[in-house]
């Protein structure tokens, strides 16, 4: 992978590093002087325009829907298209497409095919290769590293190949009238490939071919070797091939009509956009649900509202009829609840799939050319007793209580409780102060002068020099939750004999590149952080130890700690082996779990939040923990008219 690659993917990482109705009904009637004489007929008044106005925390900086979008982006966008596929209760539903295809159906297929010398392929290790002499693969049939094989160069192998078939709604168009085809989503994916443009390539790279069959059928081929466990997925969303196909593909992100006014097939059609204010939509007389009376608004008004307490106050003002998760609520939580008390307005909660968590310097990369006591750091974390201990010193229920008011949960895995996946054994280790400095005791970390207030020293630890005491920095952004969470995490340790010194960095200082970066750069004791994916499938790979960010790499990595298991990146390589409907992908998923709970990679602290409000009355909206936005189904929003 070249250097542009790998910055671009790291690009990609900060961003998983880390989330009102105007007056209605009939119009005013004049009255009439008793003297005048009534008109022959009485004409019907006409209902004002209805209007939804929706506050956002940030204006979005661009409304190209390619590449990493904002969440104000998304949120905007959510009105402009309609899926194609929505993402609610780790579930999908189809949105433009008559079905998800599947093997069962027999639209989604596995099929053996011949591969040569030079051919692109996808190696053992899930990685896209050039096939050539001493290229590990997997034949055709072989769903295990055991059946891999080494290629010789001499002939043909048989390798697994996927092929599936997409189809349309018949019928759809763009909101100024064009027909919406097979040939826009094709469009779609030449520019997420194009190297040009941003955007993970991670899909595109592991694609041989994404082409029309026809008007409304798409095919998608991946490379032989790559087994895609969400297959059903690799459709991408169109995009107006008539109208920006005349620009080359790098002026785009300049261009008004991508990333100002771009146009879609969804309820609403952008009108205009006053920077520094409002984005203005109307309702798409063609959207293909207009027969269903949706949108249920005439007007769709989006406000930039970056201040959370001048929101609240517009909503219960009636300026707002809706505050996006984007309008940072957190800290309004205790208010937002008085305010429902009262009848002045909802408050909506929801867990997301982003883990705040606090990662351990496993293996600092001041490790990766051996480690040398009295030159290295201390090496405080490698022993996993000593990380189960830090777990069991932390009260981590109470900082759900008291950061979150109780709405998110302790994780015990990497996946949430809801998923599917979920390995229901797993419980997560209990606070226990007894047991933890136990475990601290046998690590070789003793309470040398019985006294809590004073950091433990280290006699007997692994790879510690006798003497040194457990006196560790822990960098944090300066975010209150976080300086809340902190503050507590702190006081927790303190009765294990455990010191902090705390540092709150500025975002970019935290996340900065490696090898400079404390982070990236490996080069940190503790720190917490959050990250997530964008849909429903938190990876164990994020824990692999292909992820530890190196320069080899060139620091690009999601793997932090360093954590490096065998066993794990076995069970977890497993994921790209076999596909849903065999149940050794279950298996592989609740043995990465368990793995994950025992060895704690990072420790979990809770599920992070998304937290909107509205006016009261409003309908049929409700925060779901894996929408890729709080809008998925804007079109159905109602103020019911008293």
């Amino acid at each position: 992978m070249t250097l542009s690659a790998w910055r671009a993917r790291f690009l990609g990482l900060l961003l998983i590093l880390a989330v009102g109705l105007s007056a209605c009904g009939g119009g005013e009637v004049s009255p009439v002087s008793p003297s005048a004489t009534p008109a022959p007929s009485a004409t019907p008044t006409e209902a004002p325009p209805r209007v939804l106005t929706v506050c956002l925390g940030q204006e979005p900086p661009t409304l190209f829907p390619v590449g990493n979008l904002s969440a104000s982006a998304q949120s905007v966008l959510a009105a402009v298209y309609d899926g194609p596929i929505d993402t609610n209760s780790y579930a999908y539903q189809p949105v433009i497409l008559e079905k998800l295809p599947s093997l069962a159906d027999g639209d989604a297929q596995v099929t053996a095919v011949s591969v040569y010398v030079g051919d692109e392929v996808v190696d053992a290790d899930g990685v896209p290769v050039t096939l050539a002499p001493g290229v590990r693969v997997r034949p055709a049939g072989c769903r295990s590293a055991d059946c891999a094989i080494v290629y010789d160069g001499r002939g043909e192998i048989q390798m697994d190949q996927m092929v599936v078939d997409f189809r349309l709604r018949p019928g759809l168009t763009w909101s100024d009238g064009a027909p919406l085809t097979a040939y826009d989503s094709v469009y779609a994916y030449l520019l997420a490939a194009n190297p040009d443009l941003p955007g993970s390539k991670y899909l595109t790279d592991r694609t041989r071919a994404y082409e029309a069959a026809d008007d409304l059928t798409v095919q998608w081929w991946g490379k032989p070797g790559y087994l895609d466990p969400t297959y059903f997925l690799n459709f991408w969303s169109p995009l107006p091939r008539h109208l920006w196909e005349t620009f080359a593909p790098d002026e785009l992100p300049e261009v008004d009509i991508a990333a100002v006014t771009p146009l879609g097939w969804g309820p609403y059609v952008i009108e205009e956009w006053i920077r520094g204010e409002q984005i203005v939509l109307s309702r798409n007389a063609r959207y293909f649900r207009a027969d269903e009376g949706l949108p249920r608004f005439d007007t769709l008004v989006f406000r930039f509202v970056p201040d959370a307490e001048t929101a609240v106050s517009m909503l219960v003002a009636g300026e707002c009829d809706l505050l996006d998760p984007s309008v940072r609520l957190e800290g309004q939580v205790s208010l937002l609840q008085s305010l429902e008390a009262q009848g002045q307005a909802q408050l909506l909660v929801a867990s997301t799939p982003v883990m705040e968590r606090i990662d351990f310097g496993i293996r600092p990369a001041s490790y990766d050319d051996g480690y040398l006591a009295g030159r290295d750091r201390p090496d405080y974390f490698g022993d996993v007793r000593v990380r189960q201990a830090i777990a069991q010193c932390i009260d981590r229920q109470r900082i759900v209580e008291e950061v979150l008011a109780g709405f998110s949960e302790v994780p015990a895995s990497y996946l949430p409780a809801g998923h599917p996946l979920y390995n229901a054994s797993l419980t997560p280790l209990p606070y226990d102060v007894a047991a933890a400095n136990r475990l601290l005791d046998q690590a070789g970390w003793i309470d040398h002068d019985n006294d809590p207030a004073t950091p433990r020293q280290a006699w007997g630890a692994a790879n510690v020099l006798n003497g040194t005491p457990l006196e560790v920095t822990y960098l944090t952004t300066g975010a209150a939750q976080r300086v809340q969470t902190a503050t507590l995490v702190a006081d927790s340790l303190a009765a294990c004999g455990v010191r902090l010194r705390v540092e709150y960095l500025a975002p970019e200082a935290l996340y900065a590149p490696g090898p400079e970066g404390p982070l990236f750069g490996r080069a940190f004791d503790l720190a917490q952080f959050a990250m997530g994916s964008g849909g429903n499938w938190p990876s164990c790979l994020w824990f692999s130890s292909r992820e530890v960010p190196t320069a080899a790499n060139y620091w690009v990595g999601t793997n932090l700690s360093g954590y490096s298991n065998p066993g794990f990146d076995a069970a977890c390589q497993a994921l790209n082996q076999f596909l849903p409907d065999d149940p050794a992908y279950r298996q592989a998923y609740q043995d990465t779990q368990a793995l994950f709970a025992r060895d704690l990679p990072v420790l979990p602290l809770y599920w992070r939040l998304k937290v909107a409000a509205a006016r009261p009355g409003l309908v049929n909206y409700a925060l779901d923990p894996t929408a890729a936005s709080a809008l998925w189904n804007i079109e159905a929003f109602d103020l019911p008219i008293p």
